[in-house]
C-alpha cells in the first residue's frame, strides 16, 4: 500500500474545491470507501472502470484492493492530484480526461471490467440507463457498483405497485440482480449534499428469450412517461401494444405502476 497524504491534504495543496456544475461531492471517510470497493468482491488485478473520481478517494480504495483502474474525469483541475496516485500505484491506474457520457466503455476497456463509482449526480441516471441498455447480453460490464442519491437507489431497486417503481426499477430488473448494498448520510461528504445517498449493486443475470431491450425501453418509457394514465392510453404510442395487452389477459384499464417487472417482459415478447 502506497503512502500517501490525507486526502484533505491532497485537496488542499491543489486548492479544490467540489463543483457544483459537475454534481461533485467528495468523500474523505477512508474506511467507508473501502467497504465500497470491497463490495464487488476480490479485486485483485481486477479491471475497473472508474467515473469522476474527483481528488481520487474511492480511487485510493480501489487501488489499495489491487485494481487496474481506468478514471474518466472531465475536470482536469483533479487531473495533478489523480497523476499523484498514478505515481504512487505505477502501472495501476490510466486516467482519462473527458466525458464519460462520449466514450465508447467497451472499447476503452478492452475485456470485461467492473465499474465502481460515486456517480456525479447530473450524470448518473443517463450513465446507468446506458449501461443497462443494449440488445448484446450478457455487457462487458461484470457488476455495477454505484453511488446515487438515495431517492434514485430507491427507485432502481423498487418493488412492483410501490410509490418508487417506475421505468428505472424494470430496466434495472429485467435481466440483473440490483441491489441496495448500503446508505451513505450525507455527512459523509463534503459539501454535505442536501440528501441522503446510497450505492446499489447491480450483475448481469439470464436475459428472457424472444425479448427486444429496445422494445421494452420503448415500452417503459411511454408507460411511465404518462404514469398516471391508463395503459390503453399510455401505450397507444407503440404500435401493437394495446393489441398485446388483450392477448396476454392484461387490464388495459390498469396503470404502469401496477404491472410487474415480468408483464412488461411479456408485453415486449408479444409486441417483438
Amino acid at each position: 500500500m502506497a503512502d500517501l497524504p490525507p486526502l484533505r491534504e491532497v485537496i488542499a495543496k491543489h486548492g479544490l474545491s467540489a463543483s457544483k456544475a459537475l454534481g461533485q461531492n467528495f468523500l474523505f471517510d477512508a474506511q467507508l470507501l473501502d467497504r465500497i470497493a470491497a463490495l464487488p468482491g476480490d479485486l485483485q488485478d481486477r479491471p475497473v472502470l472508474e467515473i469522476g473520481p474527483g481528488p481520487g478517494g474511492l480511487t485510493r480504495a480501489l487501488l489499495k484492493a489491487g485494481a487496474r483502474v481506468t478514471a474518466i474525469e472531465m475536470d482536469r483541475r483533479c487531473l495533478p492530484a489523480l497523476d499523484d496516485l498514478a505515481q504512487a500505484y505505477p502501472g495501476q491506474l490510466r486516467v482519462i480526461e473527458g466525458d464519460a457520457l462520449k466514450i465508447d466503455h467497451n472499447e476503452l476497456m478492452g475485456e470485461p471490467f467492473a465499474i465502481v463509482a460515486n456517480l456525479p449526480y447530473n450524470v448518473g441516471t443517463a450513465l446507468f440507463t446506458r449501461w443497462l441498455g443494449g440488445e448484446g447480453w450478457p455487457p462487458q460490464w461484470t457488476s455495477l457498483t454505484l453511488m446515487f442519491q438515495l431517492e434514485v437507489a430507491q427507485r432502481i431497486v423498487a418493488a412492483t405497485g410501490s410509490g418508487a417503481y417506475g421505468r428505472l426499477a424494470v430496466l434495472a430488473q429485467w435481466r440483473s440482480d440490483a441491489k441496495l448494498a448500503m446508505k451513505v448520510h450525507r455527512s459523509a461528504f463534503t459539501p454535505p449534499p442536501k440528501v441522503m445517498s446510497a450505492i446499489v449493486h447491480v450483475t448481469p443475470a439470464e436475459m428472457p428469450d424472444g425479448v427486444s431491450a429496445r422494445i421494452l425501453e420503448r415500452l417503459t418509457e411511454a408507460a411511465f412517461g404518462q404514469r398516471r394514465k391508463m395503459l390503453r392510453q399510455s401505450l397507444k404510442a407503440v404500435p401493437g401494444a394495446v393489441e398485446a395487452l388483450e392477448a396476454l389477459g392484461i387490464d388495459p384499464q390498469r396503470r404502469a405502476e401496477t404491472l410487474a417487472v415480468g408483464d412488461f417482459v411479456a408485453l415486449a415478447r408479444a409486441i417483438g
